[in-house]
């Protein structure tokens, strides 16, 4: 009996993890033929009412589109920073894999990309699916989360960031301002300051930064961010600094903690966005 009821137990988790999964797809279809039909009405003014938080958006779910040359045209999600951008070689394998077989369909035609990806919810790398149509010279997809990225993701980015800009700092540097996913993760990037001038060298989410002088940096609100990092950073190697700023997930203005870490005339930095409570 108790055997049985084991069994039974299994299958009642699995039918219930299928079930959500079905539910899952099928929002995901149900958003994704909304996007198109949207579009369809609309042309290439749909892509400011994808890239917002609003009707395209659905728990965790979010619209994208490219264009038959790669270029990031609109994203409710993490992709949103690189909008304008050509993301053929800045995105994951798996996913430009899945872009290159949407551009190849028939119009109407909705086809499936799968890749790996780190779920900041419980900090592990998970399977994510996005689906795909054509629709014209376009290419809409809908993605299925939001990811936030954690504390110790965001250690881990700038160690490597660290380490790729002692071994290899003109290309690291340029790596960083072409927001390679190298550089990339989640909600996460990397921003690099040249003490010598004081002004940024690399940014991985705003290059209008660049060039920049670091201490007349303030939040949205008017309050001093560059220089009071400045001055923590004077007479030590490593920190951390809370303040506010814009999220590249949400659009919106939330707490962030930066970690910092000089390495020779560079003050290296990544911030992770503080979790409501």
């Amino acid at each position: 009996m108790r055997l049985i009821a084991l069994l039974w137990c299994a299958f009642t988790l699995m039918s219930a993890t299928e079930a959500a999964t079905a539910d899952e797809e099928q929002r995901a279809r149900k958003l994704l033929q909304a996007a198109v039909e949207y579009y369809q009405a609309q042309g290439d003014a749909a892509f400011a009412a994808f890239s917002r938080q609003g009707e395209f958006i659905d728990g965790e779910h979010y619209v994208f589109v490219v264009d038959t040359h790669g270029v990031m045209l609109a994203s409710g999600g993490t992709s949103s920073v690189l909008i304008g951008r050509d993301v053929t070689e800045a995105l994951e394998p798996e996913l430009r894999d899945g872009f290159r077989r949407a551009l190849e369909g028939k119009a109407g035609e909705v086809r499936v990309a799968e890749y790996r990806w780190m779920n900041a919810r419980d900090a592990r790398v998970e399977h994510k699916r996005v689906f795909f149509q054509r629709a014209g010279d376009r290419v809409i997809a809908v993605g299925f989360y939001q990811p936030r990225a954690t504390p110790q993701q965001a250690q881990q980015l700038l160690d490597r960031a660290v380490v790729a800009l002692k071994q290899e700092p003109q290309a690291s540097i340029a790596a960083i301002n072409a927001l390679s996913p190298r550089f990339r993760e989640d909600d996460l990037y990397v921003f690099v300051i040249d003490l010598n001038t004081g002004r940024y060298l690399a940014h991985g989410y705003n290059l209008r930064l660049l060039g920049v002088e670091f201490s007349s940096v303030r939040d949205p609100d008017g309050k001093p961010v560059g220089e009071p990092i400045l001055a923590l950073m004077k007479d030590r190697q490593d920190g951390g600094y809370d303040y506010r700023w814009k999220s590249p997930v949400t659009g919106k203005v939330e707490d962030k903690y930066a970690l910092l870490r000089k390495t020779g005339h560079l003050l290296v930095a990544v911030g992770y966005y503080k979790k409501s409570e």
